[in-house]
């Protein structure tokens, strides 16, 4: 039974996007709100923000620019953060259960979804998140990337795709005014592609850009976007979802402007969007990507495709799939590793047929790695609302020691050194101070570390 006259306890299990919009949620709550509230939220990273920080390209300061809303919740005395502590690892279950009537669960996604086609494991076949990790100083990943291919595949027709071919097809010198770190840019100015070619299986009317990132390609002087006017084909399936959807129909009319207009002068790289063919398999010769075999699809009238028959080898010697993220599962939580994410119902984490007393989850964990950053605040409010209803009807965990203090001995016993929200500050600090320097507005601190030691020097041992 909870005890209804001290704050509601309440730990965050991912400090993303996901994990600060249910913060927020939870403080939005008048009922919450009026019995008190003391929410923890733990991140497995010495730095908060998750996929704004680690999955973001550097080139998109407006979406990084989400950061200045996720500060204000952050900056709330209700909230505190705890950071470099790894779940399952540094404290487990058993340990939150004792500290918190609930525990709710935002740890998003991080690897990639599988591409079942022959060749997918060969050499210079890649998964886009680690791209993606790599160039955003991720530093769990490897600190050098090879670009040493001149033409290049990517699968895909999301926004991840586009990042990954944009960042491609870019020069390293457009790159260093981001908060690139110095590995990242030496990698992108030693890089040698100069064709990206980005395949979809579906139609314009099919792809799922968004129109300021689609439009976004064609801003660099140094990229030609190209589009087979071949490519440009709708079905009634294709006019009802152009008519039905604004950005359906501004995606589908900018591909059709870059399939019409004339070569583009002085552009060094070419980068070019496919449309309607199927990749079957990644070719290879002594282990390596020598190309790529699609099929020519077709559409059926609904909207959907269908194969012609017709492959098309295609000369690249180095793919990267971008078909997907994927979640890892949780320690000593249910865990569906077809979906990807925990079985839940509104998110109440269920376990067959049975909500999990005070667990809770949100996020891309909760139904998948679908939609905009933006999405995670519905999910956020459903979720906080299961909570709001179980304690109000007395369902929440028992718990063992509410107090603040109790974790925070817990994590020194244990002789983890966490990072705080006055970390954050100093380690924000320290890479603008880094980017001034170069006339940049920051330089992103890639080692852990490096992190630590910046953000909580009193913890670094010696």
């Amino acid at each position: 039974m909870s005890d209804n006259s001290r704050p509601l306890r309440v730990a965050i299990i991912g400090a993303g996007p996901a994990g600060i919009y249910c913060a927020d949620a939870l403080m939005k709550s008048e009922t919450a709100s009026a019995r008190g509230l003391s929410i923890d939220l733990y991140e497995r990273m010495p730095a908060p923000f998750g996929l704004i920080r680690y999955g973001v390209a550097p080139d998109h300061p407006r979406i990084k620019g989400i950061i200045t809303a996720l500060h204000k919740v952050l900056d709330k005395p209700q909230v505190r953060l705890l950071g470099n502590i790894d779940y399952g690892t540094d404290i487990t279950l058993t340990d939150l259960q004792r500290h918190y009537d609930a525990v709710v669960f935002s740890t998003g996604a991080t690897d990639d979804r599988g591409l079942n086609i022959p060749g997918v494991d060969l050499e210079r076949s890649y998964g886009a998140a680690e791209f993606v990790a790599w160039y955003d100083g991720h530093p769990d990943f490897s600190r050098e990337w090879p670009l040493e291919q001149e033409k290049v595949a990517v699968i895909g027709v999301g926004n991840v795709a586009l990042d990954v071919a944009r960042v491609l097809a870019k020069t390293g010198d457009e790159l260093l005014p981001t908060e690139i770190p110095d590995n990242v840019y030496q990698g992108l100015k030693a890089n040698k592609a100069v064709e990206v070619h980005v395949f979809g299986r579906r139609g314009p009317a099919q792809a799922k850009f968004t129109p300021l990132e689609l439009k976004e390609l064609d801003h660099s002087p140094n990229i030609e976007v190209i589009v087979d006017p071949e490519d440009i084909d709708y079905d009634e399936g294709s006019a009802v979802a152009r008519r039905s959807s604004k950005i359906t129909d501004q995606v589908a009319t900018i591909i059709e402007n870059y399939a019409i207009r004339e070569p583009k002068q002085g552009a060094i790289h070419k980068l070019f969007l496919h449309f309607f063919e199927n990749p079957v398999e990644i070719l290879g010769e002594d282990g390596k990507v020598v190309g790529l075999r699609t099929e020519r699809n077709q559409l059926d009238g609904t909207g959907n495709v269908k194969g012609t028959g017709k492959t098309r080898d295609w000369d690249v010697t180095a793919v990267y799939r971008a078909v997907g993220y994927l979640s890892d599962n949780v320690p000593d939580i249910p865990f569906d590793d077809q979906a990807g994410v925990i079985p839940n119902e509104a998110g109440r984490v269920f376990d067959e047929g049975k909500h999990l007393t005070g667990l809770y989850t949100t996020g891309w964990i909760k139904r998948g790695p679908v939609g905009l950053i933006g999405h995670t605040k519905g999910d956020a409010s459903e979720t906080v609302e299961c909570i709001v209803d179980d304690m109000v009807n007395n369902r929440l965990n028992p718990v063992e020691d509410p107090s603040e203090e109790a974790i925070i001995d817990l994590l020194n016993e244990r002789k983890i050194p966490f990072t705080t929200w006055d970390g954050w500050y100093r380690l924000d600090e320290h890479e603008r101070k880094l980017g001034e320097a170069q006339g940049r507005d920051r330089i992103k601190v890639v080692e852990r570390d490096d992190m630590l030691a910046a953000s909580e020097p009193h913890k670094v041992q010696k």
